[in-house]
């Protein structure tokens, strides 16, 4: 672990059904900055540094909290993110389907939920056919074909941008450069990655060289796959496995398996484990199967993917913001390790959280180097939970302790046990600071909320680099040459000290005064214009962008989109928040009617656009920027674009959750709340307060009948 990578908050290791909203707000953003991290580590540097199992756990413990509490769904909500923002160096290729990511499963349980969730959402009982397959552990790659040859390659990047190896992609004997019979337009999709044996044999030649060696097969590969010289990704022995499709322009086949199968007879290696699987059983009969052979196949895979076989029923259940409803990847359990905890440091983020990280003595951990974990909170520190119960039978942490680093139930690598019979005889208790490290204010941790928080706000400067790191971050402005050694590079000589400042960097360190920053260590003259080129670049951005950029406490990325597909134009979004009064008003009723935006975010978003120095850094900000309009989806034709429509009683064709993916899709605002905007209300059985309200508004009522005749889906 990095240093940064353990920053944003304190761990509430609670069940969410015990938390506090405000202690589910706390954990939800520690979650949002440690998962955000992970994913630029793992998909931007290649170099992971935590195992996919802590994260997958840490993104389902976001999921529960999310779930028990979906007013407080923020913004850069881990839910609403695929991968990281594409390495600089290539080109950027925008994908024409998104390449997302799984929603995962840990145990049969996980896996029965699943199932039982895409049964209800198509309204089943009736048993499902799914495919089964090994998850390989590499480099996600898109391949298109246009005319039955090879015109580009490109990296998953953050799912809706990656970088063009098209180049490098020609060299892997696995991808076929030309194919016959295939669609006149196909992107294949699959995972680069290196075998057991050749994954060696590199490491030999490297070490022979004199050159760096690769910590394990996924590295190797992603690091071959993204040189910028094709030669050497030639001389690499990478391979590649075909399991899915992008934009095709005729269909595959009418079935997953089908479509797997075409896929070779196209000419593309497919994986022999693939298998059909008829409900929980079989599915979970193949898991165990593919798992006894893991460690003789040769190749490194993390578990196995469920998709449904039908493709029309793939179809009808769609996508999440970043995951499909109708796959799961169904993970391999992760590993524990020993080592001593040398020290305990506290980091302070952007909201003022104090979060303990523990400074270990470097240990391996399932093929990733550990030398950094999060112990969480002072609670779990001192061996409690937020009740005061006993955890770990009670057991505190002291430096000089031998601790257990378990990397399956977190992104961030946490301490798991401490082996007293090794506690050295000098080792104390450590005692929490209660005043923040950075400025030297107090540190106050509110009743029910896990978090110790400095009191500085403005003043403290680990507060203002760490909202400086976000408001540059890949979902904000992601501004090219400016990240966060920059940042706090910037910061600390007084060049940047609030978000407008960056746009006027180049006004006081620019032409005129240039030698000032070109002649800085790590700087010439190329790139400094580059950087002013990059700032004048983002000087234009979407709404969504700089809802998430201003760094508002429970208004992540998910949510700043929401608001911006609601008010459309900065005037609108800034003129409402500002009128907004919390609990009462127009403006309030609107704001929380929105379909994701509850009372906890609603009541930040307002306190902090009203809060007289914020506001005047936002309006700063804002004189330096033209903000435009969120893209729209192409709803020409529809007959409830732009319309705001709620859905109340009873679906009986439909679920609920098919219902608002449908009117979403066809640029309709779903809200969760009857209002003077609303525009229709569908209303099934058992409709009533909803009912009563849109009758007494004169609000437009059809049934769900008349839903399907509207939008021409009888």
């Amino acid at each position: 672990m990095t240093e940064a990578g353990v920053a944003g908050g304190q761990k509430d290791e609670r069940d969410p059904s015990e938390l506090t909203p405000e202690a589910a707000a706390a954990e939800l953003e520690r979650l949002a900055a440690v998962l955000g991290r992970a994913n630029a580590a793992y998909h931007t540097h290649d170099a992971p540094e935590i195992s996919d199992a802590e994260y997958d756990a840490l993104k389902r413990r976001n999921a529960a909290i999310e779930a028990a509490f979906p007013d407080l769904k923020r913004a850069d909500s881990p839910t609403d993110q695929v991968g990281a923002a594409p390495a600089s160096g290539f080109q950027k290729v925008r994908h024409r389907v998104r390449m997302l990511s799984l929603g995962n499963a840990f145990d049969d349980a996980d896996v029965a939920d699943f199932d039982r969730s895409v049964r209800r959402y198509l309204g089943r009982e009736a048993a499902l056919g799914y495919t089964a397959e090994p998850k390989i552990d590499g480099l996600s790659l898109s391949l298109r074909y246009e005319g039955g040859a090879l015109v580009e390659a490109a990296t998953r990047g953050d799912g809706a941008e990656g970088e063009n190896v098209t180049r490098n992609a020609r060299t892997i004997g696995d991808i076929p450069g030309t194919l016959r019979d295939a669609p006149e337009v196909l992107e294949v999709r699959g995972e680069v990655y290196m075998s057991h044996a050749d994954f060696e044999a590199l490491n030999a030649r490297q070490a022979e060289a004199g050159q760096k060696t690769f910590a394990n097969p996924r590295n190797a590969a992603a690091g071959s796959l993204r040189q910028l010289d094709a030669e050497i990704t030639a001389a690499r022995p990478l391979r590649f496995f075909a399991y899915a499709w992008g934009e095709v322009s005729a269909p595959l086949a009418e079935t997953q398996m089908g479509a797997i199968e075409r896929l070779g007879a196209l000419g593309f290696v497919t994986n022999p484990l693939t298998r059909l699987c008829e409900g929980i059983e079989e599915m979970l009969a193949v898991y165990r199967a593919i798992e006894a052979q893991r460690a003789t196949l040769g190749y490194d895979i993390d578990g196995v993917v469920y998709k449904v076989n039908d493709l029309g029923l793939q179809g009808r259940l769609g996508f999440r913001s970043t995951t499909p409803r109708w796959a799961i990847a169904h993970k391999f359990p992760a590993e524990l390790a020993w080592t001593r905890l040398e020290a305990i440091d506290i980091q302070v983020g952007r909201t003022g959280a104090l979060s303990p990280v523990a400074r270990l003595q470097p240990v391996t951990v399932g093929g990733v180097v550990v030398s950094n974990a999060t112990l969480h909170n002072e609670d779990y520190i001192a061996g409690r939970d937020a009740t005061g119960a006993p955890i770990r039978d009670g057991k505190d942490i002291r430096v000089g302790d031998w601790v257990q680093v378990y990397r399956a139930g977190d992104v961030i690598p946490k301490v798991a046990d401490v082996d007293l019979s090794r506690r050295p005889g000098g080792a104390v208790p450590y005692v929490f600071p209660e005043t923040c490290p950075d400025c030297g204010s107090e540190a106050v941790r509110e009743p029910g909320d896990a978090v110790r928080r400095c009191t500085g706000g403005l003043i403290c400067p680990a507060q203002a680099v760490e909202k400086l790191k976000h408001f540059v971050s890949r979902a904000a402005f992601d501004i090219e040459g400016l990240g966060a050694k920059q940042v706090e590079q910037f910061h600390g000589d007084g060049w940047i000290r609030e978000p407008a400042d960056i746009f006027t960097l180049e006004a006081r360190y620019g032409p005129g005064n240039l030698t000032e920053l070109k002649n800085r260590e790590g700087w010439g003259a190329k790139s400094a214009e580059n950087l002013f080129d990059a700032i004048e670049e983002r000087r234009t951005i979407p709404l969504n962008r700089v809802i998430f950029a201003l760094g508002i406490r429970h208004v992540g990325e998910a949510a700043a989109g929401l608001l911006a597909q609601h008010y459309g134009t900065w005037k609108a979004f800034e003129a409402a928040v500002t009128a907004a009064e919390v609990g009462r008003g127009p403006e309030w009723e609107d704001l929380i009617a929105i379909d994701g935006v509850g009372q906890v975010m609603a009541a930040s978003l307002v306190t902090s656009m009203q809060q007289e120095a914020e506001r005047a850094s936002i309006d700063r900000l804002i004189a330096e920027l033209e903000v435009t309009e969120v893209r729209r989806p192409d709803t020409e034709g529809s007959p409830v674009a732009g319309k705001t429509v709620v859905f109340t009683g009873t679906l009986e064709r439909m679920t609920r959750a098919e219902a608002k993916a449908r009117a979403e899709a066809l640029g309709a605002k779903v809200a969760g709340s009857v209002s003077a905007k609303t525009d229709l209300l569908v209303a099934g059985p058992g409709a009533g307060s909803k009912a009563k309200k849109a009758a007494e508004l004169g609000i437009e009522t059809i049934d769900e009948d008349g839903w399907f005749r509207l939008i021409g889906a009888e």
